[in-house]
């Protein structure tokens, strides 16, 4: 069963063509970060736009390097939240002409959902409970999957999320954006214990997440050592505050596995290609005999191919979605 996906959720114009929910036959990611360096981040409007300009171009690609044609597809499966509303609609407005057009099933996608199932391109023989852990730019959510298409959520970002306090300690910094890839740079070599920063495990027994203070605190330290007329290393501070945020991250996460005792967590989401990130979580999973399993580099950032898989199960399992699908911005999975 061949299911084309399209995500355009944020900044990434995407299209792709999944079998039978594992197999990528195409995986096309158009990508708008030079776009939006010079502002800093994403600015909503302009990711619109280029939405519209991309993706027909997009889909054609993929269905072009997948060696399919329109007539082979069974389904379409798109990003319809959570998200900024604006490029959200370029989705899901093609996805819906596509299914009415051929006639084939229309499968709204949740982001976070998609997220998880990059696990499942190259680990088809995942076995349910899982533990999810998604950590990006909007979101760090700690998900319980005791079956496919139940989600249980465990944990979540009170404030900042983990890939967002990456891209606003990054702009403190001024080391540009978007903010995970350079503080992972400018960390190599750094020592991760040279700056004292905070750990906000909250109240006891918490598994939510919190990271403006953290954010806060790498502002204060850079504030006041300009105010002393003192330099700072920026390869220590990045990597103290890289390994800040990793901490919390990893012990949350694995405190959350041994509650549900499950076997199994996927890590998901653009934070889950830090590097430091993925030993630190491998190693600790491995000492608790926990697998801990993270998808290539090419699919922990937003990509099609995610949302065709998380569509292909839903579609297995009989669900379609009615041809009057909107954008839902603020989409909950729970």
């Amino acid at each position: 069963m061949l299911v084309l996906g399209i995500e355009t959720s944020c900044d990434d114009t995407a299209a792709a063509v999944v079998a039978d929910g594992r197999r990528v036959l195409s995986n096309v990611v158009a990508s708008q970060v030079a776009v939006h360096q010079e502002f800093g981040g994403v600015v909503p409007e302009v990711a619109s736009r280029k939405h519209i300009e991309l993706l027909a171009p997009a889909i054609r690609r993929a269905l072009q390097e997948a060696g399919a044609d329109w007539s082979d597809l069974e389904g379409v499966a798109v990003t319809y939240g959570p998200g900024l509303v604006g490029a959200l609609l370029v989705g899901v407005s093609t996805a819906k002409a596509i299914a009415y057009a051929l006639n084939i099933p229309l499968i709204g996608v949740n982001h976070l959902e998609g997220h998880i199932y990059a696990n499942f391109l190259e680990q088809p023989q995942l076995e349910m409970p899982l533990l999810g852990l998604v950590v990006s730019g909007g979101h760090t959510d700690l998900i319980y999957m005791p079956e496919h298409g139940k989600y249980v959520l465990m944990g979540s970002t009170r404030d900042d999320a983990a890939g967002e306090a990456f891209d606003k300690v990054a702009r403190v910094l001024g080391l540009g954006y978007p903010g995970g890839p350079a503080i992972e740079r400018a960390a190599q070599g750094g020592n991760a214990a040279a700056v004292s920063l905070p750990r906000a495990w909250l109240e006891p027994g918490s598994l939510d997440f919190s990271f403006s203070g953290l954010k806060t605190a790498v502002l204060s330290y850079v504030r006041r050592q300009q105010q002393q007329g003192e330099g700072f290393s920026l390869s220590d501070l990045a990597a103290s505050f890289q390994q800040a945020v990793v901490d919390v991250l990893v012990e949350k996460t694995l405190e959350a596995a041994r509650r549900q005792k499950v076997a199994a967590v996927l890590a998901a989401g653009g934070v889950a290609a830090n590097r430091c990130l993925r030993k630190t979580l491998k190693e600790r999973g491995e000492k608790e005999g926990v697998r801990v399993f993270f998808p290539s580099l090419s699919l922990c950032t937003d990509n099609a191919a995610m949302i065709a898989a998380a569509g292909y199960y839903r579609l297995a399992r009989g669900e379609r979605s009615p041809l009057t699908l909107n954008a839902v911005p603020d989409l909950e999975l729970f």
